[in-house]
């Protein structure tokens, strides 16, 4: 059986279904009521290359806040379940991408400890009708879901969209090296014996 996780994950806000495949070819199917939010997701999914599978309906009417942070909840939750114990991963990865005039940077350690470090300076204000404050939202809540430290950097930029974009891929190539199997790596890749 593949590394895969299934999670529902129901509000008085918002319901939540995700379907991850960890080892897949970047097949996307979002829907979050929000285009920029799911052209996120989309890229995050290409560029790591997982299968993933979101169905998102919120209280978007009175702000898209609930359903980012909740997205990235179950999304966290989901990479978690599909990691198990997390034997054999190299479970460090970090990845840097540009997009025009922006540089993003992304660290990260799937350690069982919850940590975000985000450097981001961004704009205030919208791209389309997203919140520029709202990719903090979301990764943070998938750091803390996941149990992982979750280092973020943006060493250039000045386009919203760009920053976000850059953000979205560099983690996705990030998460894509820390959850690879290595084959030379027998049970968990820590001197404590587990994560």
């Amino acid at each position: 059986m593949g590394r895969t996780a299934r999670v529902e994950r129901k509000t008085k806000e918002t319901v939540i279904s995700v379907e991850l495949e960890l080892d897949g070819s970047g097949r996307a199917e979002i829907e979050t009521g929000m285009p920029f939010f799911n052209h996120m997701l989309e890229s995050f999914t290409r560029h790591g290359l997982f299968d993933i599978r979101i169905k998102a309906k919120g209280d978007i009417e009175v702000d898209y806040h609930h359903t980012v942070e909740d997205v990235g909840l179950a999304l966290g939750q989901a990479f978690k379940d599909s990691l198990g114990g997390k034997q054999g991963i190299r479970r460090f990865g970090e990845a840097s991408c540009p997009l025009d005039e922006t540089l993003a940077k992304v660290v990260v350690d799937i350690s069982g400890r919850p940590y975000l470090s985000y450097n981001v300076k961004i704009r205030p204000g919208r791209v389309g009708d997203f919140d520029t404050d709202l990719p903090h939202e979301f990764f943070a809540a998938f750091a803390n879901q996941l149990g992982m430290n979750l280092h973020m950097d943006v060493i250039r930029g000045e386009n919203p969209h760009h920053i976000i974009e850059a953000c979205f891929k560099s983690f996705a190539r990030a998460m894509d090296m820390a959850t690879q199997l290595d084959t030379r790596i027998q049970g968990v890749l820590s001197t404590k014996g587990s994560l």
